[in-house]
């Protein structure tokens, strides 16, 4: 089997998008669609032809190209069933659990609400990646807008369970301002310190940091480590819940 191919770029202010594209078939889906004129330079780029759009969450930084690609491109929009209404285009509900072929390679459905009810991710195990929209950046996570912490924590740990060597695609470049506020949760999580001086010199080129690995955000996203014993110690939280460690690592985040 041919691998999936990606091409990431950046759009908005701070957003990222993503091309993924099977070879085999010549499908090619967006994941999301922030805005249509930066869909369609990757396109021009790349000279693969728009068929899908994977949408993750209704809010319009991830949605804002969707009407003008699918009139364009024809391309067929799949999403969030319970944001049906709120994501503009939507052809193709679907839920947690559920999967769907995409070229040669099954789409795993993950419900990951919690910065929205509705959010979900895509998860092609065959390819080892995963695109999980605004629940997970890299050394962060999204805030908990419509949800709350209990279901952000559920989510998260779903993500904590995909293989170590998924390569993880998330909305944003946040991950300098993670860094710093995760080395106040861990000051002495050696991993931490490495990536973060790594993450320095990349914004400091303009790089992006992203994609992201399951087993990075394992070792140093204080958000996904909120199990974890030595982080409980480090803030004092070694006898609470896991979902309560998470919660406190999210209001300090939210006030930093």
């Amino acid at each position: 089997m041919t691998n999936l191919e990606t091409y990431q770029f950046p759009c908005r202010s701070d957003n990222y998008g993503v091309l993924v594209h099977d070879p085999a078939t010549g499908l090619t889906a967006s994941i999301d669609a922030p805005d249509a004129a930066a869909v369609e330079q990757a396109l021009d780029h790349t000279g693969w032809r728009l068929t899908h759009i994977f949408t993750t969450h209704h809010h319009a930084d991830h949605t804002g190209g969707n009407v003008v690609l699918k009139a364009t491109h024809e391309c067929e929009i799949i999403g969030p069933r319970d944001e049906a209404q709120k994501i503009p285009g939507l052809d193709r509900p679907v839920g947690g659990g559920e999967t769907f072929r995409f070229g040669d390679f099954d789409v795993s459905v993950l419900a990951t609400p919690g910065h929205t009810l509705g959010h979900i991710s895509y998860h092609i195990p065959a390819a080892k990646l995963a695109f999980v929209g605004d629940t997970m950046f890299a050394m962060g996570c999204g805030r908990v807008f419509e949800g709350d912490a209990k279901m952000m924590w559920a989510s998260l740990a779903k993500l904590r369970g995909l293989p170590k060597d998924t390569v993880v695609f998330c909305g944003h470049e946040y991950t300098l301002s993670n860094a710093q506020f995760a080395r106040t949760i861990e000051p002495d999580n050696k991993a931490l310190e490495v990536r973060a001086k790594e993450v320095e010199a990349l914004r400091k080129d303009k790089k992006p940091t992203l994609p992201t690995t399951i087993e990075a955000e394992l070792e140093t996203n204080p958000f996904l480590r909120a199990c974890e014993p030595e982080l409980k110690a480090a803030i004092g939280m070694s006898d609470d819940e896991d979902w309560q460690v998470f919660a406190e690592v999210r209001t300090r985040k939210d006030n930093a």
